[in-house]
């Protein structure tokens, strides 16, 4: 639709200054269609999932701290989560733990426990090698999430939004990435359209919002993503690597789910700082959205993070994960 001034959703009304002169073509649903229908179906199956749970069982937990002591939990089978865990230690301690470990397995601080195990809470200081890395894939990997639901949702239904995927976490390449397809033709964009998707990225983390993990059969991942034609073709193939041959795990953040094998950080919230220094076009429609950011407890000045972001303009090197 050339010459159609296009404005970010919802709080932002100001214009993609690049946008003046592309063409669009409508999309077959709105955005908010479509994740309303992917909600209805998450809900349906949590609950499906829920009312599996036998009666109430009880489990030890125990939670190892740093000096090496000890704090022993009695916890709910299948409910309670290192979320709930950290609720009844300290409140420090919940405010800082990112993700979890559960007798050796890195995990969500928001996912269910199921036996008796060893619980250590991880935080983005970690002293440890091992830990750290754990943890910088983590909250990477939360970010490119974070980046595809703020991408999909900035622009106006004038212009189709088709997520695509993101690769592994790669602290080193120095930017987390999501590759989106949108049926733009010629749209390079500006500075101020990065800013403004930076804004977007920043007033979407602060609202604190959870990562909700469920994992699902493959026949319900394929009806919550029918609308788009990556996801349906990445499922079939991501199942046959879990550990049932048909399970693929999907995380919901407020309205938005995707698919990830994970961990998650706990929330949008333990992500500070933020910019998206370039957004390169890979093909026709595809486009890589790259960003960086520093965890909400890491503060550094603006040269600092300008050398960072001057490193994530670099095309990060093409990886195929979701």
């Amino acid at each position: 639709m050339a010459g159609t001034r296009f404005h970010l959703l919802s709080t932002f009304s100001r214009q993609f200054s690049t946008l003046n002169n592309v063409s669009t073509v409508q999309p077959k649903l709105r955005i908010d269609e479509i994740r309303g229908r992917r909600m209805a179906i998450f809900d349906k199956e949590y609950k499906r999932q829920q009312a599996l749970i036998p009666r109430l069982e009880k489990i030890e937990v125990t939670y190892e701290e740093l000096n090496d002591e000890k704090v022993t939990l009695i916890m709910n089978k299948g409910i309670s989560t290192p979320y709930n865990c950290a609720q009844h230690i300290n409140e420090q301690l919940l405010k800082r733990s990112v993700v979890a470990e559960v007798n050796g397995e890195v995990w969500d601080m928001h996912r269910a426990i199921t036996t008796d195990c060893t619980l250590k809470l991880l935080h983005m200081k970690p002293e440890d090698l091992h830990q750290a890395t754990l943890v910088n894939k983590a909250f990477w990997r939360s970010c490119s999430f974070l980046l595809g639901a703020v991408v999909e949702s900035t622009f106006q239904d004038e212009i189709s939004v088709c997520l695509h995927s993101f690769p592994p976490a790669n602290v080193r390449s120095g930017s987390f990435v999501y590759d989106v397809q949108l049926n733009l033709k010629d749209w390079v964009p500006s500075q101020n359209d990065l800013r403004q998707i930076a804004a977007a990225f920043q007033k979407f983390v602060r609202q604190d919002h959870i990562f909700q993990r469920l994992d699902v059969d493959s026949s319900v991942a394929l009806k919550m993503f029918e609308d788009n034609a990556f996801k349906t073709e990445q499922i079939p193939h991501i199942a046959t690597k879990s550990s049932t041959g048909r399970s693929i795990t999907v995380y919901r953040v407020g309205d938005h789910i995707d698919i990830s094998r994970g961990p998650m950080i706990a929330s949008s919230s333990l992500v500070g700082r933020c910019s998206i220094p370039a957004i390169h076009k890979l093909n026709s429609k595809l486009y890589r959205f790259q960003g960086v950011a520093l965890p909400s407890e890491i503060h550094i000045n603006h040269f600092a993070f300008g050398i960072l972001e001057s490193r994530a303009r670099k095309l990060a090197k093409s990886c195929k994960d979701t």
